[in-house]
């Protein structure tokens, strides 16, 4: 493993393996993860959704527990987190933040669930 600390950035998922030293100075690090959720506030996130993804992301991370830590596998990480947001916003279980700066529909129109 190399000094420099590893991560993955998406649009809307960003996963960092770094530790905080001295001066806030980041250093690598191969046992843990951070999770930065949707960093322009896209969506509105409700407690459901949220926990979803944070188990999802749990999940994945625990796939890959036997895997080298590195930037391509967490890619694969991220990519899979980004599909499964975008499952989340499709079945209408998460809703764009229409007073977000960003208005975009990134990741397609949503949809309502269909009405019984």
């Amino acid at each position: 493993m190399s000094d420099t600390p590893l991560k993955c950035t998406t649009r809307h998922v960003r996963i960092f393996a770094p530790t905080v030293g001295i001066n806030f100075i980041l250093t690598a690090a191969n046992d843990q993860l951070t999770l930065d959720l949707d960093p322009d506030n896209e969506f509105e996130w409700d407690a459901a959704p949220l926990t979803k993804v944070q188990q999802r992301f749990a999940e994945l991370v625990e796939a890959a527990a036997n895997t080298p830590m590195n930037d391509y596998n967490l890619r694969g990480i991220g990519s899979a987190l980004e599909g499964y947001i975008r499952q989340l916003l499709q079945a209408g279980e998460l809703r764009y933040n229409l007073n977000s700066r960003v208005l975009n529909y990134s990741m397609g129109l949503p949809r309502s669930p269909e009405s019984p």
